[in-house]
């Protein structure tokens, strides 16, 4: 007997996930010398966009994500961690993932986050809390669990692992809804 909410998409998306190096610096076999060097993460700018949709990162509050690709020099942004998991866990994803970051919260400031990025499978998350990043309710990313702890205190929201985290909870329709930048 198989359980309803376990599907061969999910199994795939969850067993790429796992194979995630931790430090995000694994450099897979017939690279170019210097290649893991470009796993590092990537500064955003005021003219980097999201991946997704084409919003310029710089212009929104909230946490930003990158994903690099196996065989692209440059990440792929997100301007929200909602679409970072979107993509992460669609059924549809099959591009190889070399290294994934989000910003430490903790660290960055909320209205206008630079640098501070972590490796986003070993961060702690917020979901349900009552601030919003570029797409409405986001969820929060944190290098310490004592800071996602104390961001749920004061804004409400559960604190999750990066594995915790399911496709039903990162739905994207109706993000537009709430930005009022649009």
């Amino acid at each position: 007997m198989t359980c309803s909410c376990f599907t061969r998409r999910r199994a795939l998306g969850l067993v790429a996930l796992a194979a995630l190096p931790a430090t995000g610096l694994l450099a897979a076999c017939g690279d170019k010398p210097g290649a893991a060097q470009s796993l590092a993460p990537v500064e955003i700018d005021r003219a980097t966009s999201c991946e997704l949709d084409g919003m310029l990162l710089a212009d929104y509050p909230g946490p930003k994500a990158q994903i690099h690709y196996a065989g692209q020099d440059r990440p792929a942004f997100f301007c929200d961690t909602v679409e970072l998991f979107n993509t992460l866990l669609a059924g549809e994803q099959v591009r190889a993932v070399r290294a994934v970051y989000v910003q430490d919260m903790g660290q960055a400031q909320w209205e206008e986050p630079q640098g501070h990025w972590i490796d986003a499978k070993t961060a702690f998350y917020v979901l349900g809390s009552k601030r919003h990043g570029s797409m409405g309710p986001t969820i929060a990313s944190f290098a310490q669990e004592q800071d996602a702890g104390k961001f749920a205190s004061e804004y409400g929201g559960k604190v999750l692992r990066f594995a915790d985290i399911q496709r039903d909870m990162v739905d994207l329709s109706g993000g537009a809804l709430h930005d009022t930048r649009m």
